[in-house]
């Protein structure tokens, strides 16, 4: 799909249907909403007037129109609620809800007008970012009732702006909506489809698409570095385990001291929960326990395109957890990277194993900044549910900026605790320490295991996996995968490179 920006009016537009936000109890009193009801023959007004529509989050309301002041023949109405919340979430999620209804009435050319209150290109992004993104389906592997149709152009309309700067913004927009797509597909493939090798083929098949640095370690590389938490893990699988590595350099690099930010993915293909089976009953959704890896992956797609002034280091250590003769038993004693032995009480809790490795390798390949993400644990989504992304770590300033470029992009994360008492509970009477510390505060006795290997370095955690995956569907986003975390990271890396 195309996107354009534009600074032309809306009646200038040469499109098959207009997209428009409207704030709640809105009356097309003046502006943009009397020109349309006029071309609409008062349609609006009398919907409006109905209360057949309001305005509200969500709300829709299509017209067919034929006026000689619009070269556009359809009007797509999308509420955006109280005109004093209207913020990046908003404005994404109209652009969303324009291109998953018109698509839907096979409309081939839109423009989507969002509400601008200051920066125009900012808008621009943000609204080309939500249109990308709503067009994602994961019905790939459908061979009857497979979406088919398609948006040929979207065009973001801001009148009266600077045209280059809402070029700008379309096409970073876009830029961050395919690559935010391109890990939700990542995270939609089948286990079998997406193994620890497959995912190292798709990153390097990136990074020369984008000119990145790649480099993966295998088993024996593993070992010699003495990796014992992630092939530990992997044991139980046929499957030979991978750690990803992209690297983005600048061309033109602008660093305080040799900072290098470091993120690091969780990338287990697929999690039966090893010899701790887990039950039968939505097994299949763990698929997606590799979201953490397509995250990353997907962020340096990104930013190898808008190239920020600082250098990026991305770590995926990929690997199945299988139950087989091979696997590692409760009560097993894994040796990590760092030296530290780890007492495996529950098989179940091995995101946080191969993490502890890539987290130490990491810091040996010179990260100053580390920045993790996982499906760590269903106890996140009993504190949290699917609206907001725990965050906890040792650095207040980093945990306040992740925090602040989410809600810049319209993603919401919460900060946890991580007093120092959480890591009682992972004391191991055998080992150094345990994988698990019992049935309280799960999330963030997970974080507290991670906090043992990241040490010094300044380091968040993101925990994914209340939102990492979508459902049901909405108006502006397909059931399955949402790519939690692209846009944030992106906002942030870009936010470090103009402090520098």
């Amino acid at each position: 799909m195309d996107l354009i920006g534009t600074s032309k009016s809306c009646g200038e537009v040469d499109v098959e249907a207009l997209a428009v936000a409207v704030f709640k109890d809105e009356k097309p009193a003046s502006g943009l909403l009397k020109q349309l009801d006029a071309a609409a023959n008062g349609m609006i007004s009398d919907a409006i007037g109905s209360e057949e529509f309001k305005g509200k989050q969500g709300d829709t309301a299509y017209f067919h129109v034929s006026s000689k002041n619009l070269k556009a023949r359809r009007i797509l109405l999308i509420g955006c609620g109280d005109s004093s919340s209207h913020k990046a979430a908003q404005i994404s999620q109209m652009a969303g809800t324009a291109t998953r209804f018109l698509r839907g009435k096979n409309i081939k050319t839109i423009a989507i007008v969002p509400r601008v209150e200051n920066d125009a290109e900012r808008v621009a992004q943000t609204a080309a970012v939500g249109a990308v993104m709503g067009l994602f389906e994961p019905d790939k592997y459908r061979t009857k009732e497979k979406e088919k149709r398609e948006i040929k152009s979207t065009t973001i309309v801001i009148e009266g702006a600077d045209k280059k700067a809402v070029q700008r913004g379309a096409d970073r927009g876009r830029i961050i909506g395919e690559s935010t797509n391109f890990a939700r597909d990542l995270a939609n493939e089948p286990g079998a489809w997406m193994t620890p090798t497959i995912m190292a083929e798709r990153a390097k098949q990136v990074a020369k698409e984008f000119g990145l640095r790649f480099d993966v370690l295998d088993q024996k590389q593993m070992e010699k570095l003495g990796m014992g938490a992630l092939l530990g893990v992997a044991r139980g699988s046929d499957e030979p385990p991978k750690l990803i590595v992209l690297k983005y350099e600048p061309s033109r690099f602008r660093s305080r001291k040799g900072d290098l930010l470091a993120l690091v993915g969780k990338g287990i293909t697929f999690d039966s929960g090893g010899i701790s089976l887990k039950p039968g009953e939505n097994m299949e959704l763990m698929k997606y326990d590799m979201t953490g890896a397509a995250t990353v992956i997907g962020t340096m797609r990104a930013i190898a395109q808008l190239k920020p002034s600082v250098p990026v280091l991305g770590v995926a250590p990929c690997s199945e957890n299988l139950p087989s003769g091979k696997a590692t038993k409760p009560g097993d004693v894994l040796r990590a990277m760092t030296g530290k032995t780890i007492e495996v009480i529950n098989t179940d809790a091995e995101g946080r194993l191969v993490l502890a490795d890539a987290i130490a390798y990491a810091k040996m390949l010179g990260a100053t900044k580390i920045i993790d993400l996982a499906t760590l644990t269903g106890a996140v989504s009993i504190a949290l549910g699917d609206v907001n992304t725990a965050i906890l770590g040792t650095d207040q300033e980093l945990i306040d900026q992740v925090i602040a470029s989410g809600r810049e992009v319209g993603e919401k994360f919460w900060q946890l605790p991580l007093d120092d008492e959480y890591t009682k509970q992972i004391k191991s009477d055998i080992a150094d320490i345990r994988n698990i510390g019992g049935k309280k505060a799960g999330t963030i006795t997970a974080a507290a295991f991670l906090k043992e290997f990241a040490e010094e370095t300044p380091w968040a955690h993101l925990d994914i996996a209340g939102t990492a995956w979508g459902d049901p569907a909405t108006a502006y986003r397909s059931k399955g995968p949402t790519g939690i975390a692209v846009r944030t990271l992106v906002e942030f890396i870009e936010r470090s490179a103009q402090a520098n």
